[in-house]
């Protein structure tokens, strides 16, 4: 196949000469780890069900293919265009977040997923990424004098988006959102006093939900004392890792998955740690580092308020699902059922970082005039 020349002025020409190559190398190798070790770790999880093997590997095998048409497909896009697609998908999710809801089916005592024509989906994977989007366009509008009164409406999309992920109740997704918005906020100009007063409320909002939400304080409670309640998951996590050790058993080698009712999906970097040991896990984390790093640099050469509050609110979604589904592996956090993007299964998960992510990287494109 004959090679893209740099002055080929076709989109597919000006994509790939704009986009950044070494941040779509990071999607595709976190994408290959997630394929791997979900046929790790799915098949003994599956049988324990009564399904077929391969099951798990199968449905994410077919996810892939869409998720990464979808990142590819909206990297093409322009800013102007990533802001009206990330309004439409906004209020597209609202609608959604909403009838989850109303008929959505309650399972272990919350409603977060809706089935449509037989595929469960998770509304609330969606607004994050979109969120991200609409609030950056908000915040800028504000910024650059435009005729928009910015603030108040963030302000107000984002307590509805709130109320809507409390009312799951989805604590974690809540934090996510929240610390997206708080950031992006800053980024646009957010006075100390704010911070200050925001951090309190932060706070006191912890507090609250340890006391309203019985899961959440169950959480917490168990993470303080692991002896006060139910540590079955975590305590098969942390064993996974000491008989992993620095280069892991082997593949296929693991038995963690067989007692892990979640090891495909929120414990899978578990699994990774006892088949494959704990340089693969820092290999894992390399890979994390290296594409949240990547496109704080992109960031920082363009001078477009609006794709620097958007681009930075994908990154902190990124980073923070990350950093929680590992985190709470390793005990160093109360455990939340979060996926590690691109590795844990999960149809929504991946459809939503694939539009996320192709957000990102239509945003963090080379354009002309736009570099500092």
């Amino acid at each position: 196949m004959r090679p893209i020349a740099r002055d080929d002025t076709s989109i597919l020409g000006r994509w790939w000469w704009t986009v950044d190559h070494w941040t779509l190398l990071g999607f595709g190798l976190l994408t290959a780890f997630g394929l791997v070790l979900t046929v790790a770790a799915s098949p003994p999880v599956a049988e324990r069900i009564g399904l077929d093997s391969l099951y798990f590997v199968r449905r994410q095998a077919m996810m892939i293919v869409p998720a990464i048409a979808l990142m590819l497909a909206v990297s093409l896009l322009e800013p102007r265009n990533i802001r009206r697609v990330g309004a439409i998908a906004f209020a597209g999710t609202i609608g959604l977040l909403i009838l989850t809801l109303m008929i959505g089916p309650e399972i272990k005592g919350s409603q977060r997923w809706l089935v449509i024509a037989g595929f469960s989906l998770q509304p609330s994977e969606f607004i994050k990424p979109t969120f991200a989007v609409v609030a950056a366009w908000m915040f800028s509008a504000r910024r650059l004098g435009e005729d928009i009164p910015g603030y108040q409406i963030s302000c107000a999309l984002y307590l509805l988006v709130l109320s809507l992920l409390l009312a799951q109740p989805d604590v974690g997704q809540a934090i996510v959102v929240t610390a997206i918005w708080f950031t992006q906020w800053f980024l646009a100009g957010l006075s100390i006093v704010w911070v200050f007063l925001i951090g309190i409320a932060g706070i006191l909002a912890m507090i609250v939900a340890y006391f309203v939400f019985p899961h959440v304080s169950s959480r917490i409670d168990r993470f303080l004392d692991p002896a006060s309640g139910d540590s079955y998951q975590i305590d098969r996590a942390m064993e996974a890792f000491l008989n992993g050790g620095l280069l892991g058993r082997g593949a296929g080698e693991g038995t963690a998955k067989a007692f892990l009712p979640d090891a495909h999906a929120d414990f899978i970097f578990a699994v990774a740690g006892e088949e494959f040991g704990l340089l693969a896990c820092f290999l894992i984390i390399a890979l994390f580092v290296f594409i949240i790093l990547r496109g704080l640099v992109r960031v920082l050469e363009d001078t477009d308020l609006f794709i620097v509050l958007a681009a930075t609110g994908l990154i902190v979604q990124f980073a923070l699902q990350a950093i929680i589904n590992m985190a709470s592996t390793v005990n160093l956090m109360p455990t939340k059922g979060m996926t590690l993007p691109f590795i844990s299964y999960g149809g929504s998960s991946l459809l939503a970082l694939g539009f996320g992510m192709g957000m990102l990287l239509a945003l963090t494109r080379r354009r002309p005039g736009g570099q500092r």
